[in-house]
């Protein structure tokens, strides 16, 4: 690797979510990482482009970008987590890609959110950092923020159901409510719900919706068709996937819909 495609390669990481250059194998490639999460990655340039390689990531990375990017070539060795990118687009797409889930997946958000707390509580005055009805607003309101971002890293800015891109207009709906859970981690688990679109969310968020294992929409029969229809809400309308991790949450909301059986 010469020094042009390694500068490259360092500023299209630097641009896309892996702005600092940890180390440089033998061949030259280098390896990028960031402050902002814990997944690192070593690049390369190929003939056919570039070969970039999952170092270090939290377990399910992966998976969701093969879902992202169902067109990308992978080694022969999948165990490898090694893609083969076409050309400076294609990397810039895929390190941004996986910046943004290495930021919603599982820790990531934890870890955030524990840092973030303790900062809002330091900057608190003693008796109010110490009070626990002060440190339950303050969990709940960062924790939710929190959350949010993740969902919109995870789902790409858009609703999970119609592709919606306009964030003013989409919310993030826990599928098991957050008072509901019985520890932070499954509050701030990105697949503890979806980003919908705001006639969606409350539909969701009052167990008037819900969605199949396969994703498909399931609405109420106390919801009329009139309704559905004034909200917009077509008789195909399912999730643009649906992971393995989603599964238990979705149930566990299927069982607060008193209208369903099973």
């Amino acid at each position: 690797m010469n020094l042009l495609q390694r500068a490259l390669i360092e500023k299209v990481g630097h641009d896309n979510g892996f702005e600092n250059v940890l180390q440089a194998a033998a061949d030259g490639s280098p390896t990028l990482g960031s402050a902002r999460h814990a997944t690192t990655v070593s690049v390369q340039a190929s003939a056919g482009g570039f070969e970039a390689r999952l170092l270090s990531s939290p377990p399910t990375l992966a998976g969701e970008l093969a879902r992202s990017f169902p067109s990308v070539i992978v080694a022969a060795n999948p165990a490898a987590n090694v893609y083969l990118l076409a050309d400076e687009g294609a990397l810039a797409s895929w390190l941004r890609r996986a910046a943004a889930l290495a930021q919603a997946l599982p820790n990531q958000a934890m870890t955030a959110f524990v840092a973030d707390v303790q900062a809002a509580l330091a900057s608190l005055e003693p008796a109010a950092a110490i009070n626990t009805e002060v440190q339950r607003v303050v969990r709940q309101r960062i924790g939710q923020q929190a959350f949010r971002q993740a969902m919109l890293d995870y789902w790409q800015g858009a609703c999970a159901v119609t592709g919606l891109a306009l964030p003013q207009a989409l919310k993030a709906s826990h599928a098991k409510a957050w008072a509901l859970c019985s520890m932070d981690a499954e509050r701030l688990d990105v697949f503890n719900g979806f980003l919908l679109s705001a006639n969606l969310d409350a539909l969701f968020d009052s167990y008037l919706a819900s969605f199949s294992d396969d994703g498909v929409l399931l609405i109420a029969p106390t919801v009329s068709p009139a309704a559905i229809e004034r909200l917009g809400l077509a008789a195909d309308l399912q999730l643009r996937w649906v992971a393995p991790q989603h599964l238990p949450y979705l149930a566990f909301h299927r069982t607060q819909c008193l209208w369903l059986d099973g």
